[in-house]
């Protein structure tokens, strides 16, 4: 018993030292900067405030839906198979053709064509019908040279340090660095913000369900409509800008920059990595149990009745 008594004193002494240099370095990182996160790409203004639980306390300010909407026929236009399969494969063509373009020209789009390129992507489904989207275009040679020195300023930051060299590996075959020159040279720029939160009528905050999956399904909508009308973009993300930005642009505070989209005519001498798709096979996929059903009663039918396995599909 005696022999154990140092041993237990040291194991007590060390743990107790220990407990306290964490301690001390938790309370460091609040004094100072915080401790850098895992996935430096998650930019802390586009944090989803879908969750209305934090809101409980604020009951008072949020608006409660008391709207009626009367319900009509459903119009619908339907296709023979022939057609069908001819509309679907001619869109798919269409949208393969799509690629993300970093040299724009300068020659001026229609305006009429934006207009309806946001239209379409005004008809993407949203949360309980909120549209938490706010489409900014912006045409103005100064202001397209502020937002460029902004996002140039945080993205030569995010190469250098937020980052981190596995990314910065990554984007190597694109070619791409801080460096955003079709910032100025594209004739139009398309600022997507989401709303986290809309506005009733009295000024009470209405709450916009997944709003940030519900703007995204609309910048989706929104890269079809364009390479429909045969204007080239890439989407950008800038990382840390959003705040700077949306003061620049004097948008509200209930507004997060979600994507920011450069459009116009593709260069002359542009350029596009030469990159393949995945196939159908690849990104299709079923169920992993009818996978199994499927597998079990193809390997049954087989020892029943050979060569028929061929057959089911």
């Amino acid at each position: 018993m005696l022999l154990l008594t140092p041993v237990l004193v040291a194991i007590v002494c060390i743990l107790m030292v220990w407990i306290f240099k964490n301690a001390d370095g938790s309370s460091d990182r609040k004094k100072g900067e915080p401790r850098a996160e895992a996935h430096p790409w998650v930019d802390k203004d586009l944090k989803d405030s879908t969750d209305v639980h934090q809101e409980e306390a604020e009951a008072d300010e949020w608006q409660e839906s008391e709207e009626e909407v009367e319900h009509i026929p459903f119009s619908h236009n339907r296709y023979t198979e022939k057609e069908m399969v001819k509309r679907s494969q001619d869109f798919y063509e269409l949208l393969n053709k799509r690629r993300s373009v970093r040299f724009i020209s300068n020659e001026q789009v229609p305006v009429e064509v934006i207009d309806n390129v946001i239209k379409a992507a005004g008809t993407a489904p949203s949360g309980a019908h909120t549209e938490p989207w706010t489409f900014v275009v912006v045409k103005d040679p100064d202001v397209k040279r502020k937002i460029r020195e902004i996002i140039e300023e945080e993205e030569e930051i995010n190469y250098l340090k937020r980052m981190g060299p596995r990314w910065v590996t990554d984007l190597k075959k694109f070619r791409t660095n801080w460096i955003k020159e079709y910032l100025d040279t594209a004739p139009v720029l398309i600022l997507i913000f989401k709303q986290v939160h809309g506005f009733a009528a009295n000024g009470k905050k209405k709450v916009h369900y997944y709003n940030e999956i519900s703007v995204s399904i609309a910048c989706g909508i929104l890269l079809a409509a364009l390479q429909n009308a045969g204007l080239v973009t890439v989407t950008t993300t800038p990382l840390n800008c959003g705040p700077r930005l949306r003061v620049l642009l004097n948008r509200p505070t209930n507004e997060k920059l979600l994507m920011l989209l450069p459009v116009g005519y593709p260069s002359e001498d542009a350029t596009v990595p030469n990159l393949a798709r995945k196939t159908l096979d690849q990104i299709m996929g079923r169920p992993l149990c009818v996978s199994r059903n499927l597998s079990t009663f193809s390997s049954t039918l087989s020892l029943r009745r050979p060569g028929s396995v061929s057959e089911i599909s």
